[in-house]
């Protein structure tokens, strides 16, 4: 059991400012958040195992990425000959397509335990990855599922299915997918499950996913009761070719097929149409807007956002903080002459813990009895009030990932005092070795 002793609990949606409360965990969960005469009760004469003295400093739910690339976790500084990228497609092949094509297990396992370090110094407690790896796809997700649970960071992942590189390759895709998720509820079954990882059933796009590869997602879709992940119009090439190739919108396409529902996550969304949103929205399927991918890629910028009933934030593959997500999504919107405001964006930002609580089954985002005690312990101090009316203001305009002080996650303390509980060298000289390795396979890959 651990005690957090004199905190200002914070929360983001809605947004709510608590000062001089105790928060009592016992397990993965919250038990009692409030008075001293409250935490005596929850602690009922015992003890906790620790103790945590705040000091009024904030405490807030963990913040969640809602879309993530972590085979691409070795790609920063990357010194590899990329070629000409002068349009989105040449940026797939010419980098992207070529670098999952490199992975390995062991560059993988280092590139997932680099990207959850980086995400939980910066408040982030849950990440949903979405995976490729075409020479290694059998046993990829579980590389993935021991890196996160080794760090004691939440999250889900994929297999991004795809027939770049054959019918075979696609097929093998859709059944690490099912073979995966078979483990899971395995594990589930017998009590060896940690409670930190789940998945979906990904796809890459549909401008590489035939009707074959949309008919095999949707009976794993069945099979295994997951939801898809999916990136969606991320560049207009998408648009075309569903015109081109189906004569139909992208959406209506997979509708047909039974892609759509509460578990579907689609990561871009740029090129939709009005009918294509509300389509999704009477589905209530979740968008991910990933801001700062968009304006690397030049892929253009998503105006439709207040269109939809569900919107969550993403990296896309550029890190885990997500204050700077955040914070870019922000100013991209005010400069395209968007009309949300701090408010909404934060809105966004905590929507991620409503996808966590439809593919885990629990309450997650709240500083409540019963919550999944999902914590950040940070140093901000407000050089002007902050009230629960101006929370999104500070978030936007003041705070920062540097503010992280401790972290717990499904109630183990992984990061206490700016410090991790095992040494962090070992990790980043092989994450070293491992991206110089990658970066000579790219070179030998031809696009």
């Amino acid at each position: 059991m651990i005690l957090i002793r004199n905190a200002t609990a914070l929360e983001f949606d809605p947004p709510r400012i608590r000062p001089g409360v105790d928060i009592v965990i016992d397990g993965d969960s919250i038990k009692a958040v409030g008075t001293q005469a409250e935490t005596a009760a929850a602690l009922s004469g015992g003890k906790p195992d620790k103790v945590i003295e705040a000091d009024g400093r904030l405490v807030y739910p963990g913040i969640v990425c809602s879309h993530h690339h972590y085979y691409s976790g070795l790609a920063r500084g990357i010194m590899a000959r990329i070629g000409p990228t002068p349009d989105f497609v040449s940026v797939l092949k010419n980098l992207w397509w070529r670098l999952d094509r490199a992975v390995t297990e062991e560059s993988l396992y280092a590139s997932a335990m680099v990207c959850n370090l980086d995400a939980i110094r910066a408040g982030t407690t849950a990440v949903i990855d979405h995976h490729a790896s075409p020479g290694f796809i059998a046993g990829s997700l579980d590389t993935l599922r021991r890196a996160f649970e080794t760090v004691g960071i939440r999250g889900a992942s994929c297999y991004e299915v795809t027939d770049r590189h054959g019918r075979a390759d696609m097929l093998a895709g859709v059944q690490e997918n099912i073979d995966f998720a078979r483990r899971i509820d395995a594990a589930k079954a017998d009590g060896s499950w940690s409670g930190l990882f789940e998945c979906h059933v990904g796809g890459h796009a549909p401008f590489t996913l035939p009707q074959e590869g949309l008919e095999a997602i949707a009976e794993a879709l069945r099979t295994t009761g997951r939801g898809l992940h999916l990136h969606v119009a991320e560049g207009a090439f998408d648009v075309s070719h569903s015109h081109l190739i189906y004569g139909s919108d992208i959406v209506p396409r997979l509708d047909r097929h039974g892609l759509l529902d509460s578990r579907t996550i689609l990561a871009h969304a740029i090129f939709l149409n009005a009918e294509e949103i509300e389509l999704l929205n009477q589905r209530d399927v979740f968008l991910v807007h990933n801001a700062r991918s968009n304006m690397n890629n030049g892929v253009g910028y998503n105006s439709r956002l207040p269109q939809y009933r569900n919107v969550a934030l993403g990296s896309d593959g550029i890190g885990g903080d997500m204050f700077t997500e955040l914070k870019h999504a922000y100013f991209k919107h005010k400069d395209a002459h968007g009309p949300w405001w701090p408010p909404d964006f934060l809105k966004a930002l905590a929507a991620g813990n409503r996808i966590l609580e439809r593919n885990f089954d629990a309450r997650f985002g709240r500083l409540e009895p019963g919550y999944r005690a999902d914590i950040v312990i940070a140093d901000y101090d407000p050089p002007t009030p902050l009230l629960a009316d101006n929370v999104a203001g500070h978030l936007v305009f003041g705070m920062d990932a540097s503010i992280t002080r401790s972290v717990i996650i499904n109630g183990k303390l992984v990061y206490e005092e700016r410090e991790f509980p095992f040494d962090t060298a070992e990790i980043y000289r092989d994450a070293r070795q491992q991206a110089e390795q990658l970066w000579q396979r790219i070179d030998e890959i031809q696009p």
